[in-house]
């Protein structure tokens, strides 16, 4: 049974592994996840391991609990900007046929390229607590999308997390670390 911090020294864990480090974690509250939150993928051999990456994924913004953003990536200045996730994901029906997304260098540029097109200053999600895995912790709700990120908190600056999106097959895990 690997812990938090072994699974991320490793670099890896596998899907049963990470099942069962989030089933351990604590609950989390809606308003501990104000704030601005950098992003990384916890790599379980998901075919989305490493892409948003790729494409510059900086994180999430939690403004309050009706005003979430995302999907916020880092510009080609350095900055950050916010993207709708229905720009990315239309179809997310679609999304288990299109992996895996190519990932490269040139395609991550021509992405951050493309970001004054996907940008959007409007929230695109919002905060609820949410029964799952036997827990009632805060989960992001895609306003648009059928996908609802939730949340355990391993320490006072970081999260675990887990997508679920309605359909697939293998949960895609990823962290967050508080800005």
């Amino acid at each position: 049974m690997k812990t938090f911090s072994e699974a991320v020294t490793v670099g890896s864990a596998s899907t049963a592994e990470a099942w069962d480090i989030f089933d351990r974690l604590e609950p989390v509250a809606i308003n501990f996840m104000y704030g601005n939150w950098k992003g990384v993928s916890f790599p379980t051999d998901h075919p989305l391991d490493g892409v948003l990456e790729a494409y510059h994924w900086h994180g999430k913004r939690f403004v309050d609990a009706e005003h979430v953003h995302p999907l916020v990536f880092q510009t080609l200045s350095g900055g950050t900007t916010n993207v709708n996730p229905l720009w990315l994901l239309p179809s997310v029906s679609w999304l288990e046929r299109l992996l895996p997304l190519p990932q490269s260098q040139a395609i991550g540029r021509f992405f951050q390229l493309c970001l004054p097109l996907l940008s959007t200053s409007s929230s695109t999600a919002r905060l609820r607590l949410t029964h799952y895995r036997g827990k009632e912790s805060a989960a992001m709700l895609y306003d648009n999308l059928p996908i609802n990120d939730i949340f355990r908190q391993v320490d006072a600056q970081t999260v675990f997390s887990v997508m679920d999106l309605k359909g697939m097959r293998q949960p895609f895990f990823f962290v967050l670390h508080r800005e």
